[in-house]
């Protein structure tokens, strides 16, 4: 697929953060004339990444988030939700629905369920202590229904 518009940036991983992180995207994807729901959901999906990313890649530390948006022809987008931190030992058990890293027992283990139910494709990649990336990708259909 070609690429026809992209977009980057970084910010700190803090808790406040993650709204302006939905924003950038909302923003990013209303060029594809979308349909409300599809919004929403991409939003979120986006709002789980860097939400893992601060809460579970840098855990009681702060550190850079990389949000990476592109638009490809056919109404296609990814995001690319990078971050330097701990990294995932097993990202297979991470993937499995209500597992999580957390000791506070305030996170429900959602995530990545989230993300794969409201888009298209998900990668991930972690190395342990190297950090994680996170590729969603996401078909929108334009309200015209292109």
């Amino acid at each position: 697929m070609k690429s026809v518009n992209e977009v980057k940036t970084v910010f700190k991983s803090l808790a406040a953060n993650e709204s302006f992180a939905r924003t950038v995207a909302a923003a990013f994807a209303s060029q594809t004339d979308p349909v409300m729901s599809e919004l929403a959901e991409f939003k979120t999906a986006v709002s789980e990444a860097v939400t893992n990313a601060a809460v579970h890649g840098y855990r009681d530390s702060v550190g850079n988030i990389v949000l990476k948006l592109k638009l490809y022809e056919g109404n296609v987008i990814s995001a690319t939700v990078s971050d330097r931190g701990v990294g995932i030992e097993d990202v297979k058990k991470a993937r499995e629905p209500l597992f999580t890293t957390s000791e506070t027992g305030e996170q429900a283990g959602m995530g990545f369920t989230v993300m794969e139910s409201f888009c298209d494709g998900i990668k991930v990649r972690s190395k342990p202590g190297r950090g994680t990336t996170v590729v969603l990708t996401k078909k929108f259909r334009s309200k015209n229904g292109v």
